[in-house]
């Protein structure tokens, strides 16, 4: 993967710096917020949404507080799959059967020792295309 895309509101600043230093190899297109001070999450769905939709990055994290939020704002646009994924199961299961190209957390949701257990799962799955993908196609 040449690039991933990440983007937060103040709920999710400090799981999204952490995880930017956990994965510190990778190669981050960060879209924001850059503080713990209060943003819309809605606006940084929407640059995940513009990101992966012009094709900056094939793939993201989104993250607020509990991570349906900013899950629904990216999911507002075609090119994205955002899964909310609260174990390594969800997340194993949102790349081999949904193709999810960004996954969404909550971090007040779901603690950080899991939070980066997913990050790992939905990187290092693949889609397994077959039946999965007549329904994705759907989507």
């Amino acid at each position: 993967m040449t690039k991933l895309a990440i983007a937060c509101d103040h709920g999710g600043y400090a799981l999204k710096e952490k995880i930017k230093q956990e994965f510190s190899g990778l190669d981050w297109l960060d879209l924001g917020t850059d503080s713990d001070e209060s943003v819309d999450y809605p606006a940084f769905g929407k640059a995940m949404g513009e990101a992966i939709t012009n094709g900056d990055a094939p793939r993201g994290i989104v993250i607020c507080g509990s991570g349906i939020g900013i899950s629904i704002a990216a999911n507002r646009f075609p090119a994205v799959r955002a899964a909310l994924c609260t174990s390594v199961e969800m997340a194993e299961l949102s790349r081999q059967h949904n193709n999810a190209n960004v996954l969404a957390l909550g971090a007040r949701i779901t603690d950080e020792e899991t939070a980066m257990a997913c990050v790992r799962a939905f990187l290092a799955t693949e889609f397994e295309g077959g039946r999965h993908e007549r329904r994705v196609s759907q989507l």
